[in-house]
């Protein structure tokens, strides 16, 4: 475990110190919380990730921890919020982008209107990852049985995540605001679309004949995900301060904690003892999902957001513990 940590931990003090030199302890502080809140509050992005990269060989297992990083940092945490930005408000990625480092207040009025694409489009991707996973017939292990048993003979529909994400997304069109049920249509429709070109992408590689484009499919999934899970910590951290490069520090350190607790759940296969943890994630992303789609109608708090993902969590854990306390016996 030491050895997993150990790197991602002395990073994040060499940041934290250059920081709390060159800004000011106002300015670590500010850093220090947004990275334990994107860590904290992402157990169950590392449980869905640590699934799929176990499918990946070591070389791409590596990659997702050093090429992954600078996506997940630059490419989640800076440029995709510029271009959803910049979609939403009708203007160039180039003037959003100025704006972002020139007039940090403006951008994040920006972000702030453009939470309805944000919200739509990441609504929708996570909505497709949580059900894809229910409606699997051929899942056999469940958790919360009544429910769980009965939504993966439904899986036997095909493309069963597709029409019930579609449902939601159209039910939040039709309460939403007049001004607002456009965007929130394209943004949740290619939300949808993506998702299923990822997983038909995946699909066409699972056979592993074809080693490096496998490797590279999951590689896009993984980090496609990742964004997905943090768009809204993106827009969260706005409420904390407006200042880009510390949010992007900030949030790509924990970032980084996450991917290496993902990587640990893998080599210590902590996913085979814990039997219920991975039903726990999927359904706290399927309560992030509706949480996102609920708040492009009304005002979710962000509390109410993180604490039903970790009772999910919790509760997984916990009924695991003692499934495996009963094998044991």
């Amino acid at each position: 475990m030491l050895r997993v940590f150990a790197l991602p931990a002395a990073i994040s003090l060499v940041i934290l110190a250059v920081v709390l030199i060159f800004g000011g302890f106002a300015a670590f502080l500010t850093v220090a919380l947004l990275s334990v809140l994107e860590a904290a509050l992402s157990f169950d992005n590392a449980v869905v990730n640590a699934q799929v990269l176990k499918k990946m060989s070591p070389r791409w297992q590596r990659r997702f921890l050093t090429w992954g990083m600078l996506f997940a940092v630059v490419g989640t945490r800076l440029v995709l919020p510029i271009l959803l930005v910049s979609a939403a408000a009708l203007m160039s990625p180039i003037v959003v982008a100025t704006l972002a480092f020139s007039d940090s207040s403006a951008y994040a009025v920006l972000i702030s209107g453009a939470r309805f694409a944000i919200g739509a489009f990441g609504g929708a991707f996570l909505s497709m990852v949580s059900l894809r996973y229910f409606f699997d017939s051929g899942k056999t292990v469940h958790w919360i049985r009544g429910i769980e048993r009965r939504l993966a003979r439904l899986g036997s529909v095909e493309s069963m995540e597709i029409f019930v994400t579609a449902a939601l997304l159209s039910l939040a069109v039709f309460c939403a605001a007049p001004g607002t049920r456009e965007v929130i249509l394209v943004a949740g429709s290619a939300g949808i679309l993506l998702s299923a070109a990822i997983e038909n992408l995946m699909k066409r590689f699972s056979s592993g004949a074809a080693g490096a484009a496998a490797g590279l499919a999951l590689f896009v999934y993984l980090n496609v995900l990742d964004s997905a899970f943090s768009l809204d910590g993106v827009v969260g951290a706005f409420a904390l301060t407006t200042a880009i490069p510390l949010i992007v520090i900030g949030l790509g350190i924990g970032a980084y904690f996450v991917r290496s607790l993902t990587l640990y759940l893998v080599e210590h296969r902590v996913l085979d003892s814990l039997v219920f943890i991975e039903h726990g994630a999927y359904w706290a992303i399927f309560g992030l999902a509706l949480s996102m789609l609920a708040g492009l109608v009304i005002s979710v708090p962000e509390a109410v957001t993180g604490t039903v993902g970790a009772l999910f969590m919790l509760a997984a854990y916990l009924s695991s513990i003692r499934a495996k306390a009963g094998m044991v016996r």
